[in-house]
């Protein structure tokens, strides 16, 4: 009899602490791994099964997988700077070492949360890219987190296509929402600021999606039998222009819009020289703009998410007006309890 115990990595991250919190609203078992010294406050108020670990090690895995029936591996090395060595041994190396805790366990079903950022930097006025794109496209001389997707999405498939392993994989978009505290913060800073960098003219359409709506899409493909060996962009929730993103944090702030509009080309020159001088200097933080925060935030392509939505019947259970509010609301509220 298969087992119905899940099996969350990354659960203390923006999107795994939704995946967990939907699974326990449907009143499944949820496992989540977790790492030693990290923040586990959300997910012990959940009431969820946590075992120490970390997809460095290999043995934490074997313990973990035990009797689990699906794994959504979430966890990965997130941010677009930082040593290569580190988005190698959790990324590329921690996905190998997943998928081998898994296959020894039986594990029924492994869902695989990529990124459309495997697909590299494809760009283009009117490109539409959907699953059959290829993967690795432009990518950067640093762009370790691209990279670092690319080669762990080639491990899962070599387990599907050698082995037969039922894996399953999503490709997110950037992600927003309750817990998000890596880019709403810097979006709120530089709104009240009035120091928002609008990258062209505003008007591309954003590959933007709510951390919520992103973890009922990973359930719909990790419980779907017809789901085993596919792919999907789970990639917007609708249509949301770059201006009107920045624009709706404002209002939901309470402050006028203040944005002052750079030209693509010269965005991304200037960030390849703040690239270079980082590296040169070794800096350990990121600088104010990189080549991929250019890509992300003023590319003019754009990623389908019909075969999501076709086969899955995946849609935005929270549109982007109450998703922003919910985010800003909740960014404002963290400040004020924690002083800042």
């Amino acid at each position: 009899m298969a087992s119905d115990l899940n099996l969350v990595t990354g659960g203390t991250g923006l999107l795994g602490s939704h995946i967990v919190e939907q699974l326990v609203n449907r009143g499944q078992p949820v496992r989540a791994l977790v790492r030693p010294g990290s923040d586990r406050a959300f997910l012990a108020g959940l009431g969820v099964e946590l075992v120490d670990g970390d997809v460095t090690d290999a043995d934490s895995l074997a313990r973990a997988c035990k009797g689990v029936g699906t794994v959504y591996h979430a966890a990965a090395r997130v941010g677009d700077w930082g040593p290569w060595p580190q988005f190698v041994a959790i990324t590329i190396e921690g996905t190998r070492n997943m998928l081998a805790a898994a296959t020894a366990a039986g594990v029924g079903r492994f869902l695989h949360v990529s990124s459309i950022s495997a697909y590299g930097h494809p760009d283009g006025e009117g490109l539409v890219l959907d699953e059959r794109a290829p993967l690795g496209a432009n990518l950067h001389k640093w762009s370790y987190y691209s990279r670092a997707k690319v080669a762990a999405e080639r491990l899962v498939w070599d387990a599907w296509e050698k082995a037969k392993f039922p894996v399953t994989v999503v490709r997110p978009s950037w992600l927003y929402g309750l817990r998000d505290r890596a880019s709403m913060p810097r979006l709120v800073d530089a709104v009240r600021s009035g120091k928002v960098k609008v990258i062209g003219d505003g008007k591309n359409r954003m590959n933007l999606t709510n951390a919520a709506n992103e973890a009922e899409g990973c359930i719909l493909a990790a419980t779907n039998p017809k789901a085993v060996g596919e792919s999907y962009n789970l990639s917007n929730d609708g249509v949301i222009t770059q201006q009107e993103y920045f624009t709706k944090i404002a209002e939901e702030l309470g402050v006028e819009p203040k944005f002052k509009h750079v030209p693509y080309r010269i965005a991304k020159f200037g960030a390849l020289v703040m690239e270079l001088f980082g590296r040169l200097t070794r800096r350990k933080r990121p600088p104010l703009a990189t080549r991929y925060s250019v890509w992300l935030i003023g590319r003019r392509c754009f990623f389908s998410c019909n075969k999501a939505r076709t086969e899955l019947g995946w849609k935005a259970t929270i549109g982007y007006d109450q998703g922003i509010r919910e985010a800003v609301q909740w960014e404002l509220a963290r400040r004020q309890s924690e002083g800042a």
